[in-house]
Formats: C-alpha cells, sequence, structure tokens
C-alpha cells in the first residue's frame, strides 16, 4: 500500500530552540544598543552641525547624512529582520522577535512595535524594564503587539555579523568625528579668526585712517601717494579723486587722529569700524581744531596686510565746542554800590 502525503503550505518560521525560551533583559538590551545608538550618535552629531554651520553646502551635508542615517536605522530594525529574521544588534546576540505562534513579523508590524515603545518611554521607562519581572519578558509594546523576544540558534553567520558590526561602529565613530571637524573648520575656527581680526583691527585700523588723513603740504604727493598705498583697487580711484580736489586748492596742514572706536561688524577677512577723530588744520594762528565722526570699510589683503575699503563721512568736520565763558565772582557785600 502507498501512502500519499500532501504538501501542505506552511508560514516561514524562525528556529526557535527546542523549547522556547524567551530572551534574558541583559541580550535585548545589548542587542538594542548595537542596532540604535551608533545610530543615534551620528544623528545627534549631525544634527548639531546643521544647526551651527552657515547655510550652504555644508549644512545640505549634514543634514542628508542624519536623514540618511535614520533611514539605515529602520532598515536594520524593519526591513531586515523581516527578510532574514535578523538585525545586526539580534544577530550578535542570537535573539530574535516573533509572534506568539513563532512567525516572523512583517516591517509594517515591527514598525508599530517600535512606535508602542513610547508607551514603554513615557512613564519614566518603566516598560523597557517590565521583562525583568513579568513572566513572559514582555514590554509594553510586546504587549500591545504580541510579540515575543526568543533566543534562537546561532548559525555560521556569527563571524560575518561580528564583521559587519566593526565596520557599522567605525563608520558611525568616522562620521560622527567628520561632523564635529565640519562644524569646527566652518563654526569655531572662523570665530577664531573673527576675534583675531578684531583685535589687529582695533590696533591698526584708527592708524590706517589716521595716515590716510593727514598730509603736509611740503610734502603732499608723498603723503597722497602713501595714503593710496592704504586703501584697495575698488577704493583708490574715490580717494585720488578727492587728493586731486584739495591739490588743485590750497592745501595746508592736515592732521587726524582717533580719540575712540567701536567695530560694528565682524568676519576673519572684512570689519565695519565708527571711528571718533580730532584733529587740527593749518599752523600758526590760522591753525583750527576739528572733530569728526566716520565709519570705515577694512578688508584683508594680500600677505595678511588689511586695507581701508571704503570711508564715509557720517559727521563732517567742525570746531570742538568754545569752553563757556565764566562769570566774575559777585563783590564783597561791602564793596557793593
Amino acid at each position: 500500500m502507498t501512502l500519499v502525503v500532501e504538501d501542505i503550505e506552511t508560514t516561514e518560521t524562525i528556529q526557535v530552540l527546542p523549547e522556547k525560551v524567551l530572551a534574558p533583559w541583559r541580550l535585548r538590551a545589548g542587542a538594542l544598543a548595537i542596532d540604535v545608538l551608533p545610530g543615534l550618535a551620528v544623528v545627534a552629531t549631525m544634527f548639531l552641525v546643521s544647526l551651527t554651520v552657515p547655510t550652504g553646502v555644508w549644512l545640505w551635508v549634514s543634514v542628508g547624512t542624519w536623514a540618511l542615517t535614520i533611514l539605515l536605522i529602520l532598515v536594520n530594525r524593519l526591513l531586515l529582520p523581516s527578510i532574514t529574521g535578523w538585525s545586526l544588534g539580534r544577530a550578535l546576540t542570537g535573539i530574535a522577535v516573533t509572534e506568539s505562534d513563532g512567525t516572523r513579523p512583517g516591517p509594517w508590524w515591527l514598525l508599530l512595535r517600535d512606535l508602542a515603545h513610547l508607551l514603554d518611554t513615557l512613564p519614566v521607562f518603566i516598560g523597557w524594564l517590565w521583562p525583568l519581572w513579568d513572566s513572559s519578558r514582555r514590554t509594553f509594546a510586546d504587549m500591545l503587539t504580541h510579540t515575543e523576544v526568543r533566543c534562537v540558534e546561532r548559525d555560521e553567520r556569527l563571524p560575518q555579523i561580528r564583521r559587519w558590526i566593526a565596520i557599522m561602529l567605525l563608520v558611525a565613530a568616522g562620521v560622527s568625528l567628520s561632523g564635529v571637524g565640519i562644524s569646527y573648520a566652518t563654526v569655531y575656527s572662523r570665530q577664531r579668526a573673527t576675534d583675531h581680526a578684531r583685535s589687529v583691527i582695533a590696533v591698526e585700523g584708527p592708524r590706517l585712517v589716521s595716515r590716510m588723513l593727514t598730509y603736509d603740504p611740503s610734502t603732499l604727493r608723498e603723503d597722497f601717494d602713501r595714503a593710496l598705498a592704504l586703501t584697495t583697487d575698488a577704493y583708490r580711484p574715490k580717494l585720488a579723486a578727492e587728493q586731486d580736489k584739495v591739490a588743485k586748492g590750497h592745501p595746508v596742514v592736515n592732521e587726524y587722529w582717533v580719540t575712540a572706536g567701536a567695530i560694528q561688524s565682524a568676519t576673519p577677512d572684512r570689519i565695519t569700524m565708527l571711528l571718533f577723530m580730532q584733529g587740527r588744520r593749518g599752523t600758526g594762528q590760522e591753525v583750527r581744531y576739528i572733530t569728526a565722526t566716520v565709519r570705515a570699510n577694512f578688508v584683508r589683503g594680500r600677505d595678511d596686510h588689511w586695507l581701508v575699503d571704503d570711508l564715509t563721512v557720517l559727521a563732517k568736520p567742525k570746531p570742538p565746542p568754545a569752553p563757556p565763558e565764566e562769570k566774575p565772582p559777585p563783590a564783597p557785600p561791602g564793596e557793593q554800590k
């Protein structure tokens, strides 16, 4: 007699140990740490970088990096287990998420389970610790989605899993360090360069403007040439035109010095500064003391030399206010008429 047995289609199951062994809490915690923490470190680092770098290519690089990292975390946590039964962390610790009947949950069910972990987190993370005393070793998310985490048989893929995890950790560390380097290069090093430029201009700026505006009729051509050498190519024609007006008139001794200044804005290569100036015009009995307020733009030139890029007079030169006249003291009462 021949016995014929029909093939019966069965749902794919994960190879569980002969006795259903629920995964202990330490294995679950280790698998979660491997699956999530390296990616979260990259996401946190690149998110902070995206908040600090200026708008431009580095902003898009940082945003794209942390968005891609989130996608890879989801692939490892949701898609990979539904295909192979493993995530990287669970493969290393020898555990797997199953439904109550031992079948492999799909990616959408795993997504629902990960979203349900919010219930584990909200009550002071008590849900994450619930497997320590629950007889079925379930979190609140497991209770909601009817899933279990079981120990499964390890196979020959374990050495390759270790290699892949080592690569993942190295890549995560490298990307995080690169993010720190990008932030330093684009923000902190720029800020240090700006601070250095401010300290230089605080000393050199007043000197440049004073030398540019000071001249003597006996050395007029040399003084004008020196002033032109202190300016950029963009501002030099404007200053030369002003010098021509002075040369065609009746030039007198013109000397300025800066008494106060304040930096309005600064970058490593360009600084705007307000300057309050005092000076004198003429000599001998015709000397006239004057004051003026100007706004000067300075640009870093070649060889790290600063040049005047523009000069705007905000308050035209004028004589300082005369001191008030002193009234004679009143006469003593006995001398009053």
